[in-house]
């Protein structure tokens, strides 16, 4: 990975309009606010800065960017979602906030309400089309069965598409609005952070060197996809690559390892190479794309360095039991999370007495 110094995004910034061709390769720190704060100018919450103001955010993605698609769409999430942060289920997969609400926070942004939701919604200042469990390819039957959404990257660049058009349609200047002004689309910020079920679902339903073999077509989808956003108008854009697979406690919790699958972390070190093998090419794509996009600003964002560094280094940061499941398990049976059920006669509910 590209160890690009955080401050040599200010050389290349001129403002999020009008900008200068670039692609940076972002490491993120261990303090991924921190990082944030330095490549967003705003290391304290100022809204006069000039250094760089988003009237807007669009999202696209899966569970780690969900904001509530997924829960309004199938079910709604159950406790213990939500309970450290906003106190209740709020149809985020996480007890707290997500890395796109630090995001639109350290803007000065609302977070971002989901598109499919029907209640309470303010799209003035973007939207969020993630959804848990979306993949970058579209589902087949196999990946169906198994629980993934089919609301995959296609259905949710139409879905913006379709959002654009509307909004181009009905928008009038009314403070009282919900609606983005038409002209925000292209001075936006464009997230995106998918592909992890892609890997998730090949390392469950194919063989490892199916797996492998696919990664170039899974790529250039996501490539085809900014592609698409740069013809609607996106110029920025902010795109995660896929964390440490082999860390996931749903990895290791249904694995049996073979000596010398786990590495000093306890990690399974097959699926981390995959999902490194995938970084390797998402970003040589994101680099061919700014040769191609000649108004764009790619900033590829290193999470799998963060994450993995949050793993390995996790009692410095107050984390005991950085590979451990708070739910989804109950002995050897699986137990979904504040869902009750019933293990050799008894009813139970898998879920630890302090998610945070």
């Amino acid at each position: 990975m590209d160890r690009v110094r955080f401050i040599t995004i200010s050389r290349w910034w001129r403002g999020p309009w009008g900008l200068k061709k670039s692609v940076e390769a972002v490491p993120v720190g261990v303090v991924l606010v921190g990082a944030l704060s330095i490549f967003l100018g705003l290391g304290t919450q100022d809204k006069s800065s000039s250094a760089c103001q988003f009237p807007a955010i669009y999202n696209f993605g899966d569970s780690n960017s969900d904001t509530g698609g997924l829960s309004a769409t199938f079910f709604r999430l159950p406790n213990p979602y939500g309970n450290t942060f906003f106190g209740k289920p709020v149809g985020r997969f996480s007890d707290g906030r997500l890395i796109i609400d630090f995001i639109a926070h350290k803007l000065g942004l609302p977070f971002l309400s989901a598109y499919l939701d029907s209640l309470g919604l303010n799209f003035h200042h973007g939207a969020s089309f993630a959804t848990g469990g979306s993949t970058i390819q579209p589902l087949d039957g196999r990946m169906f069965e198994a629980r993934y959404s089919p609301i995959s990257l296609n259905l949710q660049l139409s879905q913006f598409a379709q959002f654009k058009a509307r909004v181009n349609e009905v928008f009038t200047e009314d403070k009282r609005t919900s609606l983005p002004r038409p002209s925000d689309f292209s001075k936006a910020l464009y997230t995106l952070d998918i592909g992890q079920n892609d890997l998730h679902a090949g390392l469950r339903l194919e063989s490892m060197d199916e797996v492998l073999a696919s990664i170039s077509i899974i790529t250039g989808q996501l490539a085809l996809t900014i592609e698409q956003l740069y013809q609607e108008g996106a110029r920025v854009f902010w795109i995660h690559n896929t964390g440490p697979l082999g860390c996931l406690p749903s990895t290791l919790a249904y694995k049996l390892p073979k000596p010398g699958d786990l590495d000093q972390n306890g990690c399974w070190k097959p699926h981390n190479e995959v999902a490194e093998e995938f970084n390797r090419q998402l970003k040589d794509r994101v680099f061919k794309l700014r040769a191609q996009l000649s108004e764009a600003v790619l900033t590829y964002v290193d999470l799998y360095t963060a994450r993995y560094t949050l793993i390995s280094e996790a009692e410095k940061h107050g984390f005991t039991s950085p590979l451990a499941q708070c739910c989804g398990s109950y002995g050897d049976s699986v137990v979904h999370c504040g869902i009750k059920t019933i293990v050799n006669g008894t009813e139970v509910e898998a879920l630890c007495s302090n998610p945070s």
